[in-house]
């Protein structure tokens, strides 16, 4: 049995640039060449609102950063917006002569803290020049998800699209404040642009302490679908399930072959993880302590 192999902090939040000063949270990886690997991901402004924007990095014959986008390609909304409080990178899907990423947009909340649901932005290939594809979400709360929704992960088969996303089961009062209930759900569209759901739970809660099963990531290797997750109890750890046909997973958590630290800037917690290949290698991005806090760390898989 394999596992992964730590190859450490990637990259970590530092006065980069004016348009984040904390986090960079929920990387998502595009090979730009050969060589070079572009990782969007989410940082936080002054008042903690989420923008969108990216890193140019090298993974061979070291991991190192080259640039760091000196603005956002993604801002937050206008007030009343679904994404007024930040958006967070989800899935970057190359589509004919686009790219579509989807994101989720955050709002605060009065009686409960917050809200989210997917949005989508597209940009022409080669560019970073994303616009939003409408001011509402695609995918917004109805009678199958009332609460909130988001952290969408997409593959394209037989021209359908298939989607796994977050979505909230309930909020519990817990000590002095609210907890959020949510898991992972299905979903399906034909352009990619309109969702059809009917409340399908892929991944479920696997005891009465998990509360949190967020942000997948799928790959269909080998006749099979191979998702990973994140998935808390008193604190996040990456997960990892196995199904053959999209819909019906059997949860592996024990085989994931990564897990916290023992000292260091991923010793509390891991998340959010991202699986990619490159230049024959399998990779994983991920967030440590504090939801991407302390940045974004690199792992390889080993046999």
């Amino acid at each position: 049995m394999g596992a992964w192999q730590k190859l450490g902090l990637l990259f970590s939040p530092d006065n980069q640039a004016e348009w984040f000063v904390t986090h960079a949270a929920l990387p998502t990886a595009e090979a730009i060449d050969d060589d070079i690997l572009r990782v969007y991901f989410s940082g936080r402004d002054e008042v903690g609102r989420a923008q969108i924007g990216y890193f140019d990095c090298e993974l061979e014959p070291e991991p190192r950063v080259l640039r760091v986008s000196n603005a956002p390609i993604i801002c937050f909304g206008e007030k009343g917006l679904f994404d007024d409080r930040g958006v967070v990178t989800s899935c970057l899907i190359d589509y004919e002569s686009e790219k579509y990423l989807y994101y989720t947009g955050w709002m605060l909340g009065v009686t409960v803290p917050f809200y989210f649901y997917i949005g989508l932005a597209i940009a022409p290939q080669g560019t970073i020049d994303f616009v939003k594809h409408a001011p509402v979400p695609i995918m917004d709360r109805n009678s199958i998800d009332p609460y909130l929704l988001g952290s969408p992960f997409i593959l394209v088969e037989n021209d359908i699209w298939r989607m796994w996303y977050v979505s909230a089961q309930r909020w519990e009062q817990h000590g002095d404040g609210l907890r959020h209930y949510y898991l992972i759900k299905y979903a399906w569209s034909e352009d990619g642009l309109i969702w059809h759901r009917d409340g399908h739970i892929c991944i479920d809660f696997s005891s009465d302490a998990e509360y949190a099963l967020a942000r997948p990531h799928v790959i269909k290797e080998d006749g099979y679908y191979h998702m990973w997750y994140a998935y808390r109890g008193d604190a996040y750890r990456i997960g990892y399930a196995v199904s053959e046909d999209g819909l019906n997973w059997e949860r592996r958590d024990s085989e994931v072959g990564i897990d916290v630290s023992e000292s260091g800037w991923d010793s509390e917690m891991i998340e959010y993880p991202y699986i990619f290949d490159h230049q024959g290698k399998r990779y994983m991005l991920y967030n440590g302590n504090g939801y991407g806090k302390t940045g974004i760390g690199l792992a390889v898989w080993r046999e």
